[in-house]
């Protein structure tokens, strides 16, 4: 039989254990949240299963033995796929069980004589900061062990970032790179490969954005006593940190760290340049720290709805800079090193909790690595380098827009100087003289639009470069847009041939409607896309000399305007198909026959004429479609001065008349020349 001072004991453990099961969620002030009996949650209908064929939309799961919380299903195709989970087997006071009364009571009671024992429960723990401050305050030790044996789901991540925001909050005074040490320990857990998947299923999407915010927040409390560089040394988390002064010769911060992506380790440095630390009145500290899996972990957390996210391809790094010091120069190797994954830099906004394009510049992009000047400040502390998707390096592309670009140019050129040799003898009445206008107007835009293509080409919207980038992009827009707008012009002015009849409108009017519309409407689009995207640096591309797409749209100023035109005009081609398909009285089939020749012959001359080959473009736009319609589009575009000269040109008769007489009447004033010369010889 049990003595009584043992069965006092265990009774006395009992009831102090049984306490602590009435706590689930934490809470770092009050901890006023319970949760029932037995640990299931009391939300919704809790079911057994959620497998098989779905009914309802919702499915709500009970967690396994020894977790609290439950696991959410929505229906997705007739069937249950996961989409939250809140399991946690941890708690406040599961944090400190090895450390408070409880279990100095269960060891000592077999040995200690009764009269000294204590039967009154422990006093219970109500935040982590009372925890740490009673048990562990040096070191924050005490709570490692605990974190680090249990296992990483997307309920215990949750509980952990809250931890550790709650540290950085409640306990930021005096922090120790013990103190910084113990914190990295407990947040490498949540940040291991194997956790990653884990946090899709939070449902609190910013709780990996506090994660960043709360780890700067606690670097930023850190005090260094000595010249010290390696901090924190986790395989997925590292923090440097140096004392600098005004006379510091520029100062480096080499990381080199393992991603779930690669077997060898990815590296990244920060630099201070030497010109930041002139502005030191007084010796101050730098730190910085690397995560190689967080990118990927805000990409699981914030891009689940985004058609096309752009991935990290690389570290995240964050530093703290003292006030006054905010530009820094980063160096990124990247994760994905094909040379398909054009990078872009990138901070990470705390306030706006996204990836900020503004706060970096790209000043090198090869084929392994990324260098980038960025802005440090409160709201941004953190950068990395983003890979899009939809880039895509394809040589054949290339090739055809070098050389229809090359073969475009030329045609143009010819084209201009044929209608310059015609034109008194072609531009005769209104309609036949605006057609010729036309012509030479898109002949120019078209020209001009190539120019400035090539000349983009050869600039990035780097910082030397930015405004010369923002003008030639400015310029490409405005011409491209002329082209199409002189293409709708002449759309009308066929449409006004066919179906006005006994009303000329006379030349100068019909001239100030032309421009009007071939370049009044384009510089009002142009200007009006520069002034509102321009003051917020959403104008151009990081990458490229050309509108701006992630950001602000402000490509959609060139596309839509576009589109339109083409689908006007794809409209009147149907009305020329409609007009010269009307067969006369009495005819033949023979008849029939030259109508089908002259109607195919009018669509294949106005289809490029009108711009409708830039129909393709709308296949560019869709995911995932193959590049043989991105090889059409570039055939067709590249070529379309090509297309201009042969069908806009060539194939007139008259104008293939009128340069016979101009021809020939060069020879005749060439060989009268030579009969001049010969007689006076």
């Amino acid at each position: 039989m049990k003595s009584p001072a043992t069965m006092i004991c265990c009774l006395a453990l009992f009831l102090a254990t049984e306490c602590s099961h009435y706590r689930s969620k934490i809470d770092m002030k009050d901890g006023h949240k319970h949760q029932s009996p037995g640990g299931k949650s009391t939300v919704g209908k809790t079911q057994e299963k959620c497998q098989g064929a779905c009914t309802t939309s919702y499915c709500v799961q009970s967690c396994a033995k020894h977790f609290r919380g439950e696991i959410g299903f929505t229906c997705n195709q007739k069937k249950w796929q996961k989409s939250t989970e809140t399991c946690t087997s941890l708690s406040v006071e599961t944090l400190f069980q090895g450390s408070n009364g409880v279990s100095r009571v269960s060891t000592a009671a077999a040995s200690a004589p009764l009269p000294n024992l204590n039967f009154r429960a422990p006093e219970p723990v109500n935040s982590v900061a009372q925890g740490i401050r009673k048990n562990c305050p040096l070191d924050y030790g005490c709570i490692i062990n605990v974190v680090k044996s249990s296992e990483a789901t997307s309920g215990n991540i949750a509980f952990i970032v809250e931890l550790l925001k709650n540290i950085s909050i409640d306990l930021s005074d005096n922090v120790t790179q013990e103190k910084m040490k113990s914190y990295g320990k407990v947040a490498n857990h949540i940040l291991d490969t194997a956790a990653v998947s884990n946090w899709a299923f939070i449902p609190d999407k910013n709780v990996s954005s506090d994660l960043l915010q709360s780890v700067n927040l606690f670097a930023r409390q850190l005090h260094l006593h000595n010249d010290s560089d390696n901090i924190v040394d986790e395989l997925f988390i590292q923090t440097k940190g140096f004392r600098i002064n005004h006379s510091t010769s520029e100062k480096h911060f080499n990381f080199s760290m393992s991603t779930k992506n690669t077997t060898e380790g990815i590296s990244g440095m920060i630099e201070i340049p030497r010109q930041e630390l002139w502005k030191l009145q007084n010796a101050s500290q730098a730190i910085s720290i690397a995560f190689p899996t967080l990118g990927a972990i805000l990409n699981e957390a914030h891009l689940q709805n985004v058609s096309l996210p752009r991935l990290v391809n690389g570290l995240v790094l964050s530093v703290v800079l003292p006030e006054n010091l905010k530009q820094i120069l980063l160096t990124f190797e990247k994760t994905n090193k094909s040379q398909s994954a054009r990078a872009q830099c990138v901070g990470w906004h705390s306030r706006k909790r996204r990836w900020d394009e503004n706060a970096c510049v790209m000043i090198r992009d090869i084929r392994n690595e990324v260098r980038c000047r960025c802005d440090s400040s409160n709201a941004v502390m953190s950068f990395s380098i983003l890979m899009s998707p939809k880039s895509i390096t394809d040589k054949v592309l290339e090739y055809i827009t070098c050389i229809g670009l090359g073969v475009s140019i030329l045609s143009l050129i010819f084209c201009l100087i044929i209608e310059a040799m015609v034109w008194s003898r072609v531009a005769v009445t209104e309609i036949s003289y605006m057609r010729h206008v036309c012509i030479v107007n898109i002949a120019v835009s078209l020209l001009t639009a190539n120019v400035c293509f090539i000349i983009a080409s050869n600039f990035n919207s780097k910082a030397q470069d930015y405004n010369l980038c923002v003008a030639v992009t400015f310029f490409s827009h405005f011409f491209y847009l002329c082209l199409f707008f002189w293409m709708l012009f002449k759309a009308l002015l066929i449409v006004y041939g066919i179906l006005v009849v006994f009303h000329r409108m006379m030349k100068s009017c019909m001239m100030a409607i032309g421009f009007a519309i071939g370049y009044g409407c384009p510089l009002v689009i142009a200007v009006t896309t520069v002034a509102i995207t321009e003051p917020g640096k959403g104008y151009v591309r990081p990458e490229a000399c050309w509108l701006n797409w992630d950001r602000t749209k402000a490509l959609l100023a060139f596309v839509i305007p576009a589109l339109v035109i083409v689908a006007v005009n794809l409209l009147v081609v149907f009305v020329v198909a409609v007009n010269t398909q009307r067969p006369f009285i009495g005819s033949s089939k023979s008849q029939d026959v030259a109508i089908i020749m002259r109607i195919s012959k009018n669509v294949a001359i106005l289809t490029p004429l009108l711009g409708l080959t830039w129909g393709f473009g709308i296949t560019t736009f869709i995911e995932d479609i193959p590049s043989v319609f991105h090889r059409i589009f570039a055939l067709l575009n590249a070529f379309q001065g090509f297309f201009i000269l042969l069908f806009g040109t060539i194939m007139d008769h008259k104008i293939r008349d009128a340069l016979k007489m101009s021809m020939t009447l060069l020879k005749g004033k060439s060989r009268a020349a030579e009969w001049n010369i010969k007689i006076m010889v």
